[in-house]
């Protein structure tokens, strides 16, 4: 039987502006994530993929503010916690998060082991000095992270071993879940490499339960996660394995995605380079059908009227949209 690490049922947050309007970054969503597996979350800028990220580890800052749904780690749900018992017994050890533009997180005074005690200060205060950096030590050179970064400062490091240094931070106390939030993005291939091989031994080898990897950049993901999600407007329009996200996308905003990007995997290189026209809708007023209707080139008349529910199909996969697998198959067939 399959141990579920994070669920997520119906989650709800928005953002209220200085002007009192509410904005649904993050509408309903459910997803599941089991011990050992990852899950990929896929969609342009502003999309609601970092605001989801914030959203799951229960620790909420205005202008965002939780309104429904619930958030259950290892069993045990944090929805609704005072955000102080949030902080010093979810966040680190039982979610973890890698926040984005990461290799500018760290203040460039202080050096690297300074950070690590203060982690330790938060949820193991009874450690010394010398058994916080015999830890460190030892995880650092686990990771493949020489010693010596612990004494150096930010500023002494390159793009990809800060990065890969933020990381070993976040996940030092072994959390059952990782949000990792484009952890590799404004790195080189090199660099990028060497993030993703990190993130993968984190979980082969049991620092890290199970992960959430977020990117825009959907086949990154499929050397990456296991599943993929797609979020489009604050509402998840599909979720498939990641060999179907990729090969095989079945919504029209995810073939969209697919076939915006210069893809070097074999059976997609010889692939068209297509936009998707227009933008996405104001979530200050989303319209009350499917939210990509205006920017959908196989848009029906009921798809601006009425709300599209996700549908499940063969092998759990699933989609939000109208039409049934067989017409988009054939609507895709017929261009």
């Amino acid at each position: 039987m399959s141990n579920v690490m994070l669920e997520v049922k119906d989650l709800t947050t928005k953002y209220i502006t200085r002007f009192g309007e509410d904005i649904y970054a993050v509408d309903h969503v459910s997803l599941k994530v089991e011990d050992g597996k990852s899950l990929g979350i896929a969609g342009e800028s502003g999309c609601g993929k970092s605001t989801l990220a914030l959203s799951l580890m229960g620790y909420y800052f205005p202008p965002l503010h939780y309104t429904g749904g619930e958030i259950t780690i290892d069993g045990r749900n944090i929805t609704g916690m005072n955000p102080d018992d949030v902080r010093k017994s979810v966040l680190g050890t039982e979610i973890a998060y890698i926040p984005q533009s990461a290799m500018n997180a760290l203040n460039p005074t202080r050096k690297i082991i300074h950070f690590i005690e203060d982690v330790f200060e938060a949820h193991n205060p009874l450690a010394t000095k010398k058994e916080i950096y015999d830890i460190a030590k030892g995880f650092f050179e686990t990771v493949g992270l020489p010693a010596e970064v612990l004494q150096k400062y930010p500023v002494e490091l390159s793009g990809g071993m800060k990065q890969r240094t933020v990381i070993a931070i976040s996940v030092i106390l072994s959390p059952t879940v990782l949000i990792a939030d484009e952890p590799s993005s404004a790195l080189d291939v090199t660099s990028q490499k060497m993030v993703i091989k990190m993130l993968r031994s984190l979980m082969n080898n049991g620092y890290v339960k199970s992960m959430i990897f977020i990117t825009h950049e959907l086949p990154l993901l499929y050397n990456v996660t296991d599943d993929i999600m797609v979020m489009y407007a604050g509402q998840i329009v599909e979720k498939a394995s990641a060999k179907e996200a990729v090969f095989d996308p079945l919504h029209p905003y995810s073939r969209g995605l697919m076939g915006s990007i210069i893809v070097p995997e074999e059976g997609l290189r010889d692939v068209r380079l297509t936009a998707i026209p227009g933008v996405p809708p104001n979530l200050k007023n989303p319209p009350a059908g499917c939210r990509f209707a205006e920017r959908c080139l196989y848009v029906r008349p009921l798809c601006t009227t009425h709300p599209v529910r996700l549908r499940e199909i063969a092998g759990g996969r699933t989609y939000r949209c109208i039409l049934s697998e067989e017409e988009l198959r054939e609507a895709y067939k017929n261009g």
